[in-house]
């Protein structure tokens, strides 16, 4: 049928501009991903199409020169700002990009909807020194427990061993101060807005944690909010927060437990010598970890059970005393030197909740225990155990200690038993930690707050660097105990941090052979 022209346009015309509308806003946010690439491609063309050739291959070689100039004068920045930015858009471009449809579906992680297929959208990658960070929206319909159990697959899909699974924010808001703090608070609670459907996948290149890490240097004036511990996969400072909070270490022998507890002491070892801090030992292996530094602990118990549950249960007086004296006046303890932070140190837990063959003593320090691990976190009164054998009696504290650490476990059923069911479908495989020794120290991390474990290498402290810590900083001299009447009698379990030990443990040979590793006697 004749259609008069006007009318034709009156069609086409709309349509092909409603068309040009809508791919220049599908390219917006591609051009926003992209706009370095597209900056340097269109710089290129502009150079090419105004002077030639000859101008672009001049720019191109001053342009390297400066970067070889920078690489040579000022190395770090020229990683942080070139090269990892350039490995972060070529990875995405050759793997991630050209793999992701096939990978989301083999992986189970896409479906179909309305005759069209749905997937997880690639948002941004990112690449550190020892990682790849690969950011991901989930599409409705999902939640990031598939991806955890999805892990695996996503690791070798993308040629990685491993692949973690972080479902917030990794690094939160920065502390803004000067002119402009208040106009910049207003930015980051934009930016860093929660939005619960971005899923992180970190897919690891290298593991920088096969080098040990040394011992960092005592702080003379502790920050209690952040105690550097050791070194994290993703190559920051692990710090602790150790106010208001317990912690449980967990490995099997020759796992790299004294890595854990004197990197924790020497941390402290600035507010030990000044009495801010008060360190308390128990160590049931008749002093054979911690008696080395034993100047460092204002009390201090590794022979005789009895004395051990009189300091427990000193404790416990100490901390419901410091409980009546806070009661209606504050509601968290903050450590002075008069009302200084206890910190107890419990080597063995087992040995004493479970191995004490005298019933009535078990039970006393089971439930000393269980007091000073429900009250005494807000009480300044903090708990550090550790362990080897993750067994019913010690999985039964398990919740009461919001900090737990990993290092490498004998099953696979203990990674759950010690940091919380699901914790190896997240990622902590600590049952698949090496038993070489110059691979131990590593451990996962698991905080109340964050459910993501966190690979970390703690810091060798030498025993040369224990006995140089235990004289710089001895702990002075810790009042007579409540209980020192009671025990006057027997054996000098409770010792000076200036007297010599006796000899004794508190378990049978063939037992402490066994915790030790070696042969039963």
């Amino acid at each position: 049928m004749p259609t008069p022209w006007w009318v034709v346009l009156l069609v086409v015309i709309p349509y092909f501009v409603f068309q040009l509308v809508r791919a220049v806003v599908r390219l917006v946010p591609v051009a926003r991903r992209n706009w370095g690439s597209l900056g340097l491609v269109s710089a290129a063309g502009w150079l090419w199409w105004r002077y030639g050739w000859g101008a672009l291959v001049l720019v191109v070689l001053v342009l390297g020169l400066l970067l070889a100039v920078w690489w040579w004068q000022a190395r770090g920045s020229w990683e942080r700002l070139v090269l990892l930015p350039a490995t972060a858009w070529w990875r995405r471009v050759s793997l991630y990009q050209l793999h992701w449809r096939e990978a989301m579906t083999l992986c189970g992680l896409s479906q179909r909807f309305d005759d069209t297929r749905v997937m997880p959208k690639l948002l941004r990658v990112r690449c550190t020194a020892a990682a790849d960070e690969v950011l991901l929206r989930m599409p409705r319909g999902q939640n990031p427990d598939l991806y955890h159990k999805a892990s695996a697959d996503l690791a070798y899909s993308f040629n990685a061993r491993e692949c973690r699974v972080y479902t917030g924010r990794r690094a939160g808001p920065p502390i803004r101060r000067g002119r402009f703090a208040v106009l910049l608070r207003l930015v980051d609670r934009v930016r860093f807005r929660d939005r619960p459907r971005l899923v992180w996948l970190v897919f690891p290149r290298r593991d920088p944690l096969r080098e040990i890490v040394p011992a960092f240097p005592p702080a003379e004036e502790p920050d209690f909010e952040r105690l550097p511990l050791g070194l994290g996969e993703d190559l920051r400072t692990f710090v602790l927060r150790l106010l208001a909070t317990h912690v449980l270490i967990v490995g099997a022998t020759r796992s790299g437990k004294g890595s854990v507890q004197w990197s924790l002491i020497r941390a402290l070892a600035g507010s030990i010598r000044t009495g801010l801090v008060r360190m308390w030992a128990i160590d049931p292996k008749g002093g054979v970890e911690l008696s080395i530094g034993r100047e460092l602990f204002a009390r201090y118990e590794y022979a005789d059970p009895e004395p051990m549950v009189a300091m427990l249960e000193d404790l416990v007086s100490l901390m419901r005393d410091r409980q009546a004296r806070m009661q209606g006046a504050v509601r968290v303890h903050t450590p002075t030197l008069a009302e200084p932070l206890y910190v107890l140190m419990v080597d063995e837990l087992l040995a004493l909740v479970a191995l004490l063959q005298d019933t009535e003593l078990r039970n006393r320090a089971r439930s000393a225990l269980a007091l000073l691990l429900t009250q005494g976190a807000g009480l300044g009164v903090l708990v550090v155990g550790a362990t080897q054998d993750p067994r019913k009696e010690v999985v039964e504290l398990r919740d009461f200690f919001p900090t737990r650490i990993a290092l490498r476990l004998n099953e696979r059923n203990h990674v759950d038993l010690v940091l919380g069911d699901g914790a190896r479908e997240r990622g902590a495989l600590a049952d698949q930690l090496s038993a070489e020794p110059a691979m131990r120290g590593i451990g996962y991390v698991v905080l109340d707050d964050r459910p993501e474990p966190l690979r970390v290498r703690f810091g060798y402290v030498t025993d040369d660097d224990i006995r140089a810590m235990a004289i710089e900083y001895a702990a002075p001299a810790e009042p007579a105990p409540r209980s020192a009447a009671r025990h006057r009698t027997k054996p000098a379990g409770h010792v000076n941090h200036r007297a010599r030990p006796a000899v004794g443990p508190l378990l049978p040979d063939s037992l402490a052979g066994l915790l030790d590793g070696g042969e039963p006697a």
